[in-house]
């Protein structure tokens, strides 16, 4: 009987030249295929929200206002951390207090962090010279507020989508709102546009193709103008073929796309689910949010869950009960890496605010243990992978760019500092 071979006794046989550079040519395509399919994270700040306003009801103070809503309603139903438990059915303690105290403070200094001047559902159809007129203004008002420093961190418009009904009124009022920001002083760097309702991939492209040309025609760099994608339609997630379509949709933006936004309303409509069961936790919802999540992972295209229409209005008691739906549903989405979704009425921030805060507030010693003990390769009660940090580092950031957490005491339980953490994070 033969023995078997020492390991390690002959290391006379190695690779050849030739086998590892037929290896690099093999995989030479395979390695710029995945940098441009998967960029990872981007570097920029999400927001936790989206809130939507028809476009004849964006004024000046709308900002302004919705704050004001926002902390009326906090103020009358939630005005200490007691009534903000007894509002929410959770539990009365240090934490809450936090919460509390940060999520007026909210209110006051930056009630919306992205905000949508809607010219689709929200607005619906009108002459062409009213729908003309509204989009110069529109774009006119968000110039003067990015010049006077009251803009929100991240505005744009919803046009119309691009079935063939409505897609040139859609093209006109995005070349409009487009036109007259570059005429008052360019286009600002929050600027986000919403294309709804896509059903085909070769929607976006023609998006891609209208932004191409505008740009061209401006001077501004290839690639300046952004967009998100809203998955409101079964064709959005799967096609005839039974291909996931969404993938080719994110594919189609040509590196455009900066979300995927799922609508809940016409979603669950076009599946079927009746008016009084549709939300954001039905199955439908989350089977169509899971294919999404999967294609947008890694590409650097962020997702935003949808909305809940019950609002938080009439008594106290009927506010407390909307609260309570919209807190859960809220944290749901965020335990679900869904760390955005829509708020469609003022007195949905405080509880918007109110879940995003305690999310990020509850887990951040621990997060931050792990992410100091990681740095340090001391291990700790858990031994964590770099995948892993880069999540970790994530979630502080995210905490840290809504103003749930504050970067001293980040800095102060784990020793990294901001640049540190965007390292870690892979922005």
């Amino acid at each position: 009987m033969s023995q078997p071979a020492q390991v390690g006794a002959d290391r006379s046989v190695s690779f050849s030249d030739a086998a590892r550079s037929a290896v690099e040519a093999l995989l030479a395509p395979v390695d710029a295929e995945l940098t441009r399919r998967y960029p990872g994270e981007p570097g920029s700040r999400q927001p936790v929200h989206t809130v939507y306003v028809p476009a004849d009801a964006f004024g000046a103070d709308t900002v302004r206002e919705w704050g004001a809503q926002a902390l009326a309603a906090f103020d009358e139903h939630a005005g200490t951390p007691g009534r903000l438990a007894e509002a929410l059915g959770v539990a009365d303690d240090a934490l809450l207090a936090d919460v509390h105290a940060r999520v007026r403070a909210k209110l006051e200094r930056e009630p919306i962090e992205d905000l949508r001047i809607d010219f689709e559902d929200g607005y619906g159809p009108r002459p062409d010279a009213e729908e003309d007129a509204e989009a110069v203004r529109a774009a006119q008002l968000v110039a003067a507020a990015v010049a006077d420093g009251s803009a929100p961190p991240y505005v744009g418009i919803r046009t119309k989508c691009m079935e063939a009904p409505v897609r040139a009124r859609g093209i006109r009022t995005l070349e409009l709102f487009l036109g007259t920001l570059l005429a008052a002083g360019g286009l600002p760097d929050g600027l986000v546009l919403t294309l709804p309702k896509v059903t085909y991939a070769a929607q976006v492209t023609a998006l891609v193709r209208l932004l191409e040309d505008f740009e061209r025609r401006a001077g501004l760099p290839a690639g300046r103008i952004g967009f998100e994608i809203q998955v409101e339609t079964t064709q959005a997630i799967l096609g005839p073929d039974g291909r996931a379509t969404v993938a080719l949709m994110i594919e189609a933006a040509e590196g455009r796309a900066t979300g995927l936004h799922y609508g809940t309303f016409d979603y669950s409509a076009a599946c079927g689910v009746s008016a009084a069961h549709q939300s954001m936790d039905h199955p439908v919802a989350d089977h169509a949010k899971a294919v999404m999540q999967v294609a947008a992972a890694g590409t650097g295209v962020r997702l935003s869950d949808g909305s809940t229409n019950v609002v938080p209005t009439g008594t106290t008691e009927q506010v407390h009960a909307a609260w309570r739906l919209h807190h859960g549903l809220v944290r749901r989405s965020l335990a679900r890496a869904y760390y955005q979704g829509w708020d469609m009425h003022p007195a949905h921030l405080p509880t918007r605010y109110a879940a995003v805060y305690a999310f990020y507030r509850e887990g951040l010693a621990a997060a931050c243990a792990r992410l100091a003990a990681y740095v340090a390769k001391t291990g700790g009660d858990v031994m964590d992978e770099p995948a892993t940090a880069r999540a970790l580092s994530g979630y502080v950031l995210r905490g840290l760019d809504c103003g749930a957490v504050d970067l001293a005491e980040v800095t102060e339980r784990t020793g990294l500092d901001r640049a540190r953490l965007d390292a870690l994070a892979g922005r």
